[in-house]
């Protein structure tokens, strides 16, 4: 094999088919670029193979970035305006609160902590957790005076207080702060509404729209379109609301409201379904089985009502709940039965006061209605004075009703249900109690007008007193007939 290839060798050179002579050093430079090209070309194709190997090879999956936590989830919905789900708000404050221990000049740290106080106070009505909102809501202001965030959760704070005025102080404060904070503007615009500011409360609302368009937007913009009497664009507003919900907290919060604004139109079983699943998708959601007490009642399904309002009591002590529960017994004649809830809604009234919460308005509708009317107006002028809202208009009219200061009564009662006085929104108390009041008067026809009217709203908008409603407007009778002026 050796010699052959010696033989092919030679052979070449001597008939001229090899190299010519003297070009040794030319083929040999000729020949090396030639082995160096091929080793080249291998070695491109060893990696052009190698990186297709390694583009097909299995690779691990990234490893996705770990889920939130609850102080995480509570401190993202805080921060969103979002409601927050009541155990991941504890987790929160526990961690700011051992956060504070080492870093005390954490002013953010000290309006977070004030704030989720604030969340969970509204949550449990444990007004308890109002002064320790409010030390850790100065405490930020000491440290950092003027901050956005500390002056918006004293905002909240002085809403859950029901102390309307100072929260709308501390609004402008917090918008003077940072004018483009869209947060601020839903507890403005509450409020506003409050004090009976409603051209402010819309005006602002604007400003808010403009800055944002999310789910908080939403659900306050139902709010003011309730409050002119704008109801279906109320409920479609808040229906989307609840629609683009992710968290089951926040869906729980906007489907209850919207079990609200189905019982303000006397729609029971919607209202019924909204607050049970409400209930369902956020179990803590406490005021979810008032409503559903009150829908169980105007279904005449009143033994579940008795049962929802024990629950909701037992849950979140509220005198509004105690109230409602007093005067479903009564409309059952069970007098006996109504007078501990009563007891326990004064003594509700005078904790609330503890924690620096105004309940001062349904303690007079309860003084009007169950207690001492004189003592009602006292307390509800008062009220007036402090926040002039609908609310309180309506309220302080039934009471001076209650004295037989009818004339007076008229004037605070046109003003809870005259558009013209802000007064858009559409209640069947408010109707009802503006019917009673008028035809104590001697004005038969806008008292039947105004009966009719509060039972077209809601027919089941008391145990108590829609009845009452009924029998009124049967005394009244037909309105008479007018003859047709003649041709």
């Amino acid at each position: 094999m050796k010699t052959g290839v010696k033989t092919a060798v030679r052979t070449g050179t001597e008939t001229g088919t090899g190299p010519p002579r003297g070009g040794g050093r030319g083929t040999g430079r000729r020949r090396t670029r030639l082995v160096v090209g091929l080793l080249l070309g291998l070695l491109v194709g060893a990696l052009a193979v190698g990186g297709l190997l390694w583009l097909e090879r299995p690779r691990p999956r990234p490893v996705p970035p770990p889920e939130p936590g609850p102080a995480e989830l509570a401190l993202a919905a805080v921060g969103a305006g979002v409601p927050p789900a009541l155990r991941d708000l504890a987790v929160l404050i526990g961690e700011r609160e051992r956060h504070l221990r080492t870093h005390p000049r954490d002013a953010r740290a000290w309006a977070v902590l004030g704030t989720a106080y604030v969340e969970q106070g509204r949550r449990t009505a444990e007004t308890a957790s109002y002064p320790a909102a409010e030390k850790a809501l100065r405490t930020s202001l000491k440290v950092r005076p003027g901050n956005a965030v500390a002056l918006e959760g004293m905002t909240a704070l002085a809403n859950a207080r029901r102390d309307f005025r100072a929260a709308r102080t501390w609004g402008e404060a917090a918008l003077k702060a940072d004018g483009r904070r869209w947060t601020a503007l839903p507890p403005l615009i509450e409020a506003y509404t409050g004090v009976g500011d409603y051209k402010a409360a819309r005006s602002t609302l604007e400003r808010l729209q403009k800055l944002n368009s999310g789910r908080v937007v939403m659900a306050t913009s139902a709010a003011v379109y309730w409050d002119r009497g704008w109801r279906e664009d109320a409920v479609a507003t808040l229906s989307d609301a609840a629609a683009g919900a992710q968290a089951p907290a926040e869906r729980g919060a906007w489907l209850e409201r919207a079990g609200q604004l189905a019982w303000e139109r006397g729609e029971r079983e919607v209202a019924l379904r909204h607050f049970e699943e409400a209930g369902r998708v956020d179990p803590d959601r406490r005021t979810a089985k008032a409503g559903q007490a009150r829908a169980l009642a105007a279904l005449g399904r009143t033994t579940e009502a008795l049962s929802a309002y024990r629950l909701a009591l037992a849950e979140r002590p509220s005198p509004q709940y105690a109230l409602e529960l007093g005067e479903l017994y009564e409309s059952m004649g069970l007098e006996q039965a109504a007078r501990p809830q009563y007891d326990l809604l004064q003594d509700q009234v005078r904790a609330a006061a503890a924690g620096g919460v105004d309940e001062d308005l349904v303690l007079g509708r309860f003084e009007a209605d169950h207690g001492d009317p004189e003592e009602a107006v006292q307390i509800l002028r008062a009220e007036w004075r402090k926040q002039p809202g609908i609310a309180v208009a309506d309220a302080l009219g039934w009471a001076l009703h209650r004295t037989g200061e009818n004339e007076e009564a008229l004037e605070y009662a046109l003003r809870a249900t005259d558009k013209e006085h802000g007064g858009g929104v559409r209640s069947a108390l408010y109707a009802y109690h503006r019917g009673m009041i008028e035809n104590s008067l001697g004005l038969a026809g806008p008292a039947r007008r105004h009966l009719e009217e509060a039972l077209r709203i809601n027919p089941y908008f008391s145990p108590l007193f829609a009845p009452l409603a009924r029998e009124k407007l049967k005394a009244l009778g037909e309105p008479p007939e007018v003859p047709v002026p003649a041709a």
